[in-house]
């Protein structure tokens, strides 16, 4: 375990160090609430207890943002929240999943289980035993550290919280499991009365790739014989030191896409201003492996995580990683390249996106913040050929100050299996196909071994099987198999049994021969595989069975044992899928504030099987993964209307093929032809996956719209083109979308994003680039009049392909006032600081009177009668411009409105 909870949950229990400042924003966020309760149905006591549990600024706008939590009896009430923006003590925008009328709907005041009970009961419910939990630290009443119980990899903080319920708020235990095979970090509320899991997340964000139809690819490029800097900055930096990478370097997708070269000093002096292997903030490295303060890489072929400490590359006192690459071989033979590479691009997208606001203050993942902002001590633990999984990448990301952890794994080889066996003479003379196990030695790839074939024989005494040649039972013949390749069956004990069995008999190898007629497969180990230490392998029932009877019918059989590929491909390689994966850490941390991981929630039930059919949901967490691995490796030259597959190197793909989304990327309709519609084909499969590649459709799409305008920059880093423009801007969004956003709560934070944005020049800039996101949202279903509807559900949106109404249009320039005209209302004084006159030239009896902000929500909204002048206190409204409605029963009169 790389990070401790107990420094995290002290800071939370702490952070009102932040003083009277942060009460100031609780005060302005109530303000703004209340004066929208019309509309929101919150009431002023559902407010009464906001606390700031996150807070943090974005330097290149200087834009602040608080995250303030919900609280009732002191209790917590989980993911209920209002994120704020604040230019200075100005609230501009403000999002909230606040719940409303929250004293009416509280079941109970006191736990009936304690935090013991409720971990223990939460560990067997997810099927991890019962534990054996103790308390090792009491923050508050209502908080606790417990320890691993020993079904967890971190220790467990437990604190209580209200849960929303159908229409109840129930009382419950909330806490995290990181289950000890890693593949799971459990994010759960028990019920503090029945144990029950209420309420479930997965902190791992699995992209598994599933199986796909993997074809050989035509180069793997490996040597690129000059040396350079890349985008390297005028600064100069004594603590770079010559360091150097052979990789595969930015902006290089994978080995399909370009040479490996040496890269030297990559680092960038802003981000990383003590170089990638300093941790101590002083001139000099505290390492010489891929370990610093962005990230630790090193291998975990074992699958175990910290059971056993994995190796890393040692570039020694000159830090000069220069390890070859062999594609014509097992991975595992590069496993010093693949790691250097892996370490070199987590720490390229750190540095990258820190320019764009993905800092220390925001939560980025340092060791140590060097501004001091926000935590440290959330280093990067990357895993190179993890061996718990095949065809799959992941990422866990628990809140600031706690290590994430990127697991990459191997891929399946691309192409047929080839000939591992080889009979040199005789009636079966030839070349046999067979798949190595997951177990043993591996298969020879330098020299054969070569011995004679010889059947084991059982004496069928354990009763699981009747066939003397599966080796399941005590076998009889030790000295036929002495220093010779063993065959034997497929049959009803595990593989690692019979494997084993062979090789205490004295067998060298071990071929065996599938029971049915299907294609053999990669045999897994079982209990005692892992002390095989033979090679083995499975052969098909056609040619298995042949030999058997050919030893049977007393034949002398002669074999070689060689492997020649196709090798398996390494996901280490694929730097699109370490950017993608990477995402997951910057989409969790930014939204909803860095101490909230689960804000990204694509499932909101599970099952032992995944996530339930039905319960998918619309938030786009893997959309903007596809966007990061898409734009960090944008080259010149490139088009919107090129195909981007992703992951087409990880499954044995040319660059032009469609990779693993349902369309490759593009913004060709004929391409992809990806629509808002489409969520809502997407609703029967329990996949993230679909629901972002659509998402990415959009803003890509918006990328290359912003890119025609203004051109491609090729310094990711610190360009003035579209693509950096349009990379800032969905960054800006992260930080301004409410916690678990749907579609149209994206696209209103990306236009957010815009008014607030002081890199674009005036308020003719920002119209320009309003109108281009408008119309690239509105071409693919995303328009003005579209609907999200619920974010836990994919059916219930509504598409749209509309534009804004021509006076909130910035297709038609920089809004402006204007008066209702010849109607029979007009208002005064305009521009106003939220007192407001309607004059009403005719009586119109009864009406309602609504204030609407630039993105279509109700933030103002009061039933009048219209004569004479109609008097408003709008007061509390953000600084902005707004459409205000006047809506009577023979219709609506709009104009726009600026709050000064």
């Amino acid at each position: 375990m790389f990070k401790h909870y107990s420094k995290f949950l002290a800071i939370l229990f702490l952070f009102g160090a932040a003083g009277l400042q942060a009460q100031d924003y609780v005060t302005l966020l109530q303000e703004q609430l209340i004066n929208q309760r019309s509309e929101s149905g919150i009431t002023t006591s559902d407010v009464d207890d906001l606390y700031v549990y996150s807070q943090s600024r974005t330097q290149k706008t200087g834009i602040t943002h608080v995250y303030a939590g919900q609280k009732y009896n002191d209790i917590s009430i989980f993911n209920a929240a209002v994120n704020g923006a604040f230019n200075g003590q100005e609230l501009v925008y403000m999002t909230n999943t606040l719940e409303a009328n929250v004293a009416s709907r509280v079941n109970a005041a006191v736990p009936q289980l304690n935090p013991l009970q409720a971990a223990a009961s939460a560990a067997t419910r997810l099927g991890l035993g019962t534990g054996t939990f103790s308390i090792i630290e009491t923050v508050t009443t209502k908080e606790f550290l417990l320890n691993t119980g020993n079904v967890s990899l971190e220790d467990v903080p437990v604190e209580l919280v209200y849960v929303p319920v159908g229409d109840a708020l129930v009382l419950a235990w909330d806490l995290n499991i990181h289950t000890l095979d890693g593949k799971h970090w459990w994010s759960v509320r028990i019920d503090a009365s029945s144990g029950e899991i209420l309420d479930q997340n997965d902190w791992v964000v699995s992209c598994s790739f599933g199986t796909h139809n993997h074809k050989a690819v035509t180069s793997r490029k490996v040597k690129e014989e000059n040396n350079f800097t890349l985008f390297k900055t005028n600064q100069t930096n004594g603590a770079l030191a010559g360091e150097q990478y052979f990789v595969y370097p930015l902006p290089l997708e994978s080995p399909n896409h370009g040479d490996a070269a040496l890269v030297v000093e990559p680092q960038d002096p802003v981000a990383s201003p003590f170089g990638w292997h300093d941790t101590d903030g002083v001139e000099g490295a505290e390492f010489t492996i891929t370990r610093g303060n962005n990230v630790y890489a090193l291998d975990d072929t074992a699958g175990d995580n910290e059971e056993t400490i994995g190796a890393s590359p040692d570039g020694g006192d000159a830090l000069n990683f220069d390890f070859p690459y062999n594609f014509d071989t097992n991975p595992v033979n590069m496993l010093d390249a693949a790691t250097t590479n892996l370490f070199y691009w987590n720490n390229i997208v750190h540095d990258i996106l820190y320019q764009y606001g993905f800092d220390e203050e925001n939560g980025n993942f340092q060791q140590t913040n060097y501004t001091g902002m926000a935590d440290g001590d959330d280093f990067v633990v990357a895993d190179a050929q993890d061996g718990s999984g095949l065809n799959n990448a992941n990422f866990a990301t628990p809140p600031d100050g706690i290590n994430p952890r990127m697991q990459m794994f191997l891929f399946s080889a691309s192409g047929p299996p080839g000939d591992l066996v080889t009979i040199a003479e005789g009636p079966l003379a030839g070349g046999y196909v067979g798949v190595p196990s997951q177990f043993g030695a591996p298969i020879p790839e330098e020299e054969a071994l070569v011995a004679d074939l010889a059947l084991a024989i059982d004496d069928n005494s354990g009763g699981e099987s009747t066939d003397e040649l599966d080796a399941c039972d005590v076998i009889t013949n030790e000295a036929d198999l002495a220093g010779k390749i063993a065959v034997l069956r497929r049959g009803a004990c595990e593989f690692g049994v019979k494997v084993l069995a062979a090789e205490n008999a004295g067998a060298v190898a071990v071929i065996v021969v599938n029971n049915v007629a299907d294609a053999p497969i990669a045999m897994a180990p079982g209990a005692v595989g892992d002390q095989v230490t033979i090679p083995n392998l499975m052969v098909s029932l056609e040619d298995g069975e042949a030999i058997i009877a050919a030893l049977i019918a007393g034949e002398t059989i002669n074999a070689s044992v060689l492997f020649a590929g196709p090798y398996q491909v390494d996901g280490d390689l694929d730097n699109g899928i370490i950017a993608h994966e990477y995402g997951h850490g910057v989409s969790n941390r930014l939204t909803g504030g860095r101490n909230n991981s689960n804000c990204m929630r694509t499932c909101v039930q599970f099952d032992a099987n995944g996530c339930v059919a039905g319960k998918a949901t619309e938030v786009m967490s893997e959309g903007w993964s596809d966007y990061f691995g898409l734009m960090l490796t944008m080259e010149e030259g490139d088009t919107g209307a090129d195909v981007r597959g992703i992951g087409t190197f990880a499954i044995g793909e040319d660059t032009d093929g469609g990779g693993i989304r349902p369309t490759p990327y593009s913004t060709d309709f004929a391409v992809n032809n990806s629509t808002y519609d489409s969520v809502a084909v997407f609703e029967s499969t329990t996949a993230p996956h679909p629901v972002g590649y659509v998402w990415t459709t959009m803003i890509w799409d918006m990328t290359w719209n912003l890119i025609e305008e203004y051109g491609f920059d090729a310094d990711i880093y610190n360009g003035t083109g579209g693509n950096n423009i349009a990379l800032q801007l969905v960054i800006d969004g992260l930080k301004l979308q409410p916690c678990n956003p749907g579609f149209v709560d994206g696209r209103d934070a990306i236009l957010a994003a815009v008014e607030m944005s002081p890199y674009l020049a005036d308020e003719d800039e920002k119209a320009a680039v309003g109108c281009i996101i408008w119309n690239s949202f509105a071409n693919r279903g995303l328009g003005w009049s579209a609907d999200q509807g619920d974010w836990r559900e994919r059916e219930d949106g509504t598409s749209a392909t509309d534009l804004p109404p021509d006076n909130l249009n910035p297709c038609n320039g920089p809004l402006s006032v204007a008066e209702v005209g010849d109607g029979v209302f007009s208002i005064f004084p305009n521009p106003s600081n939220g007192e407001i006159n309607i004059a009403v030239a005719t009586p119109q009896g009864a009406g309602t009177v609504k204030i609407v902000d630039i993105n279509g929500r109700t933030v103002y909204s009061k039933d009048v009668v219209l004569q004479d002048t109609v008097r408003l206190q709008a007061e509390g409204l953000a600084t902005g411009i707004y459409l205000l409605q006047v809506q009577t029963d023979l219709g609506t009169e709009t104009t726009k409105l600026i709050i000064e």
